[in-house]
């Protein structure tokens, strides 16, 4: 049973959100009000209202209360820095507690259920639940500052840019701080405060004196004030983090798991499987471990992760008349970090104390189990676990006995009441033959229940081998039918490699044939055996570019026949370029311009339309047949014979008009 007692004398707030959100605009909370001040009636007085964060911060203010409880600290706080901004502007006597637990809070219903409070699911009902456990020091404080208060006094005023009277006015500031820091450090010394000085001296006496006192600031007979040359400042020394601290120290029956060392670590896990703390040290000896364990309940079972259980682990076991737990052999790593997945904590000794504990529990759950249901609500359930561990018996007969001490004790007070007679040697020995019969058939009883459990098991595992050796012959069936794709692959790549050689073989194959087209005019004579076709050179556009192009592949030769894809737009420096090369023939796609057509008419260039040659085009190669080459150039022969005569015509006709503008 927990050693709680009632937060006498003393006014709790509990607060629940009634509606919104604490990050929104306009939250509003439930607050009930238990007050236990007036002595002269056992009733505990209750005020209910529903109040905007704004009115439940006045409240505060005006009333301090000794705890503030809530089931969750960030209805109150939108994260973990407005947490630490809300518990510094807490009252120094008034304490937030979070009734439903630490890191890992369990839901306010069952911490009421588990200690006989009302719990509706009202925002008004859960307020008051949270009330009623905070008033009985359920749950812990949600703490962000140490007991540990830093006291600073510095100048009140600066010391200014200059002038006549400074160092004056200086050395006044600096000797007024001074005066303040020895009536600080009076006042300290009075209350018989242990602490630290830190003193800047300055000009004339003191610039700043900092004192860090190992005290709350309720508790230091100083206040933060500021009178004239001087300004006493008070903070309490900040944490790294938020930390919760239980209202009052645990005596519950626990599971303690020690982990011995040159670091020795310990955890506390309660009955019903829940972490309680974990605690590690390298420099406390075996007295202040005990120390700490006491402080946090009453071992039942000590465990350790090793068999057979270190001798350390049996001292602590004995100190304490507890029974002993190890493992059937030592607990693989992984099965401890997989235990303790769900746990923060610093090192692995930590952990593999707590692991000890867990799997220790773990071990005896089904019979914490079957002994809470022999248990009735009137006697304390921890307290039999415990007997039954330690001693070995059966529950009833633990729980006969609990009875005869329960007995015995009624006897010793009533003086009056018959003494029981002797008892035979018989007699004596069928009791305890009777008792032991009991004994032994409770034990049969936990064995069958073991036994079943076992075979439960056993079936489990059968099928979940079946199952994996059902999964293993997929996955063979599968490595095989992956095994027989790759080697498919295998060839397929093969073939394709032995392909991309035939198609390079044959790539180069075709450039060799590709290369005998590409062929000057003698060369092409050899080829052309019937002496019926001639090269054609093919230009893609009358320009210089695709004549240089043409030029640099085929080459362009005197008595080659000429190309021209498109005919259009060349000038007179193209036109003479093309004249220089002296072709056998120019055929033509579309019109020359007339500057073109005027060039290679006085150069005697041929120039016909393609329409009247068939040209035969494979690849970047062009051939003609030589009878129709021949017919375009005296085609084109006649037609520079009429252009000759009329040009002769047109200059005689010329002259003659001249001729008789002379005269006239």
């Amino acid at each position: 049973m927990n050693d709680r007692t009632s937060a006498l004398d003393s006014v709790v707030f509990g607060v629940d959100i009634q509606s919104g959100d604490v990050r929104g605009d306009s939250p509003s909370y439930a607050l009930v009000v238990l007050d236990t001040r007036d002595t002269e009636s056992d009733k505990v007085r209750i005020e209910r209202d529903v109040v905007s964060f704004r009115k439940l911060r006045r409240l505060i203010e005006s009333e301090v209360p000794a705890m503030v409880a809530t089931d969750n600290m960030y209805e109150l706080a939108t994260d973990k820095d407005d947490l630490v901004r809300f518990l510094q502007w807490l009252p120094h006597e008034t304490k937030l507690v979070q009734v439903t637990g630490a890191e890992r809070p369990e839901p306010l219903s069952r911490v009421a259920s588990r200690h006989g409070v009302p719990y509706g699911k009202k925002p008004m009902k859960e307020a008051e639940a949270a009330a009623r456990l905070a008033l009985a020091n359920v749950g812990h404080e949600v703490a962000a500052f140490e007991n540990t208060t830093t006291v600073k006094v510095s100048r009140g005023r600066s010391t200014g840019k200059g002038g006549w009277s400074q160092d004056r006015y200086t050395r006044r500031i600096h000797g007024s701080v001074k005066r303040e820091s020895r009536e600080v450090e009076s006042a300290l010394d009075e209350a018989n405060l242990a602490y630290e000085r830190d003193v800047t001296e300055k000009y004339g006496g003191y610039s700043k004196a900092v004192y860090t006192v190992e005290a709350r600031p309720q508790d230091i007979p100083v206040s933060t004030h500021r009178s004239g040359d001087t300004r006493v400042e008070i903070e309490r020394e900040r944490r790294d983090g938020i930390e919760f601290e239980p209202l009052v120290k645990r005596r519950d029956r626990v599971i303690v798991g020690i982990d011995p060392g040159t670091t020795t670590a310990v955890a506390v896990v309660g009955l019903d499987g829940r972490v309680l703390d974990i605690h590690s040290t390298r420099t406390a000896d075996t007295a202040a471990v005990i120390e700490w364990l006491i402080e946090r309940g009453r071992p039942a079972l000590v465990a350790a992760d090793v068999h057979p259980m270190p001798e350390t682990a049996e001292k602590f076991r004995r100190s304490f008349d507890a029974a002993g737990w190890a493992p059937p052999k030592d607990i693989p790593v992984d099965e401890k970090l997989h235990r303790t997945r769900e746990v923060n904590y610093e090192n692995d000794h930590e952990r593999d104390a707590l692991a000890a504990a867990l799997f220790a529990f773990d071990d005896h759950e089904d019979q914490f189990e079957r002994i809470s249901r022999k248990v009735p609500a009137e006697i304390d359930r921890e307290e039999v676990i415990a007997r039954v561990l330690s001693s070995e018996e059966s529950v009833e007969a633990v729980l006969r006995e609990m009875n005869d001490d329960g007995d015995e004790e009624t006897d010793d007070s009533d003086e009056e009441s018959p003494t029981e007679p002797d008892l035979s040697p018989e007699e004596r020995e069928i009791r305890s033959l009777k008792s032991r019969v009991e004994r032994l058939e409770s034990h049969v009883e936990d064995l069958k229940a073991t036994i079943e459990e076992k075979d439960e098991t056993i079936e489990e595992y059968k099928q979940e081998l079946s199952d994996a050796r059902r999964e293993e012959r997929r996955k063979a069936r599968e490595r095989r039918e992956v095994s027989r794709l790759e080697r498919d692959n295998d060839r397929l790549e093969r073939k394709v490699e032995s392909l991309e050689a035939e198609n390079e073989e044959l790539a180069d194959k075709l450039d060799r044939l590709k290369s005998l087209w590409k062929l000057d005019h003698s060369n092409f004579a050899d080829v052309n055996t019937n002496g019926n076709l001639v090269p054609v050179k093919i230009v893609e556009q009358f320009t210089n570019g695709a004549l240089d192009q043409t030029v640099e592949e085929y080459g362009i030769a005197a008595g080659d026949v000429v190309y021209l894809r498109d005919a259009s737009g060349a000038g007179r420096t193209t036109a003479e370029r093309l004249a220089e090369f002296d072709p056998k023939v120019v055929l033509r796609s579309g019109n020359l311009s007339e500057v073109a057509d005027e060039v290679l008419f006085e150069a005697e260039v041929p120039v016909a339309p393609a329409d009247g040659v068939t040209i035969q085009e494979i690849d970047e190669l062009a051939v003609a047949k030589e009878s129709a080459v021949e017919s375009a150039i005296a085609d084109w022969e006649e037609r520079a014979a009429e252009r000759r005569k009329e040009q002769q015509e047109s200059m005689v006709d010329q002259i003659i008009s001249e001729h008789r503008a002379d005269r006239r």
